[in-house]
């Protein structure tokens, strides 16, 4: 999935899913250290795209906090 369809998903979903899915993505980053720490990761790449899905959820959670706000930071 391209990054462009990806932040058209997470626009997609309400603000206390992205919190959920944020929650679940950093659970799995946790694990996927610890993996790495015993040398049998699957992907290693993985854990940079699931870093990347996580800053983008908060860019969006961002975007939605200064529209609210009246655009203001």
């Amino acid at each position: 999935m391209s990054a462009k369809e990806r932040i058209k998903e997470i626009r997609a979903l309400p603000t206390e899913e992205l919190n959920i899915e944020i929650g679940k993505i950093r659970d799995k980053v946790f694990k996927l250290r610890f993996q790495g720490k015993g040398k049998n990761v699957e992907n290693p790449g993985q854990m940079k795209a699931l870093k990347k899905d996580v800053a983008r959820m908060f860019t969006v959670m961002n975007q939605r906090a200064v529209r609210s706000n009246g655009g203001k930071a």
